[in-house]
């Protein structure tokens, strides 16, 4: 089997990658069809409100994170997810018949879209580390970067076939379709081979955990480094599915079948980046770093972009460097991290990245209304290019790095420690850095 699939040959991934594709095109089938109804059905044109629809869906994240990764550590996480799947289902379905019986408001989307968010803030620490219960650990890499090329795949799929929908018999249907979608995922949790998983160790009942949680990552300059630079990122130049609503609907002109093409476009380059990271078996901080640069130098285009058409092509490669610089920061985060401490490190990452989502949506949605929807982009170009500068910079003075790039040789790119007291106070074990042997020595970047 190819490296870039090689985690499909464990029967539990299997089943689980197969219903998470189902799943996931479902739940960007809904993310589509509720921001078109709030912008198009629900308010006049609002960014502010399709801006705050979802900083409503992540605030759950920025204040449940932490104790959600206490119960991944703590707690079976297939018997969790079942539970946290099963409510997103429930709630999608409810609203769906709320939006079919011609009675919704403004306000129930908002209600639901915050119930949605509380329910994923508990999922998405279980879900994201239950994946190295399925698979060896030299095989974690591959198997978090196929993860994300499911979910991109869905990505392709999904706002193509919902923007088709809404066209063809209206929103609620969507909504009604996503539901039943998690079907899928409860399935495949339920006929997994139970004997075949590979449970990591669970932190016992005590107080202090999140506590506990926060000092390691305050140990971890790494971990602090990749988190400063997603949080920002996530804050002014993730907001895709409020940015390309405005675009499409306010500076282009164009309906629900475009808007939706914008985000299967969109997808394209995410896939792509999604199987080259399944192909990586060491994910590096300054992989992180360098596709925010491309992520930053990508979006400027894209907001500068005079036609429909040139700014449908022009999200491909957004797609590409956003891809692979979420999936480097999770796998990076993922592998480097002592398994007990792997939910509550993942939580305090979801936080911090998800959580930046209702901090920045508003203000984007404002940016694009008050000096236009290209600012609502542009702003995210400037925001990502200055964080990854500041990143860099400290990085090379705080670890003692030397950045070389030569163009005609391979690495092309190539690190190097400076200090060789860092360098040789490393010990390795599975081919992961671990502690420095001199005490007041600062942890070396476990991925750099």
């Amino acid at each position: 089997m190819s490296a870039t699939f090689s985690s499909l040959k464990y029967t539990n991934y299997r089943i689980w990658f197969a219903a998470a594709l189902v799943a996931n095109v479902g739940t960007w089938m809904q993310r589509i069809a509720q921001d078109w109804i709030v912008l198009t059905d629900l308010s006049d044109d609002s960014g502010i409100a399709v801006g705050l629809t979802t900083a409503l869906q992540f605030v759950p994240f920025l204040l449940l994170s932490p104790w959600a990764g206490v119960l991944a550590d703590r707690l079976p996480r297939r018997r969790l997810l079942m539970a946290t799947q099963g409510g997103m289902g429930v709630l999608a379905l409810a609203l769906g018949a709320l939006v079919l019986s011609g009675r919704a408001e403004l306000w129930h989307v908002y209600v639901f879209a915050l119930l949605l968010g509380v329910v994923s803030a508990l999922d998405n620490p279980a879900r994201q580390t239950f994946v190295a219960d399925m698979v060896p650990a030299d095989k974690l890499p591959n198997a978090v970067g196929l993860n994300s090329a499911s979910f991109n795949a869905a990505r392709l799929i999904g706002p193509g076939v919902a923007g088709l929908l809404i066209a063809a018999v209206g929103a609620g249907w969507v909504f009604m379709i996503n539901g039943v979608t998690f079907g899928a995922t409860i399935a495949a949790l339920a006929l997994m081979r139970v004997r075949e998983l590979r449970p990591q160790p669970a932190a016992p009942r005590a107080k202090g955990q999140i506590r506990e949680g926060v000092q390691y990552v305050r140990r971890r300059s790494d971990i602090v480094v990749i988190m400063v630079v997603m949080f920002v990122v996530s804050t002014f130049g993730l907001n895709f599915q409020l940015t390309s609503a405005l675009m499409a609907r306010v500076e282009f002109g164009r309906g629900a079948s475009e808007y939706g093409i914008l985000g299967s476009v969109l997808a394209i380059g995410s896939l792509a980046g999604a199987l080259l990271a399944a192909r990586r078996d060491r994910p590096r901080v300054r992989l992180v770093i360098g596709s925010a640069f491309a992520f930053a130098l990508s979006t400027a285009v894209l907001g500068l972009m005079p036609t429909y058409p040139a700014f449908v092509v022009a999200c491909i490669p957004v797609g590409l460097s956003s891809l692979t610089m979420m999936t480097a920061a999770n796998s990076a985060l993922q592998v480097s991290t002592d398994p007990a401490m792997r939910g509550r490190v993942i939580a305090l990452y979801v936080m911090v990245f998800q959580g930046a989502t209702p901090i920045g949506s508003p203000i984007v949605g404002w940016i694009g209304e008050a000096w236009g929807p290209r600012w609502s982009i542009l702003v995210g170009s400037i925001a990502t290019f200055l964080v990854a500068a500041g990143a860099t910079a400290w990085a090379v003075r705080r670890w003692h790095l030397r950045v070389r790039y030569r163009v005609l040789s391979r690495p092309h790119l190539e690190v190097v420690y400076l200090d060789r007291e860092v360098l040789e106070g490393v010990t390795t074990r599975d081919g992961v850095r671990r502690e420095l042997s001199r005490a007041d020595a600062e942890r070396v970047p476990t991925t750099a």
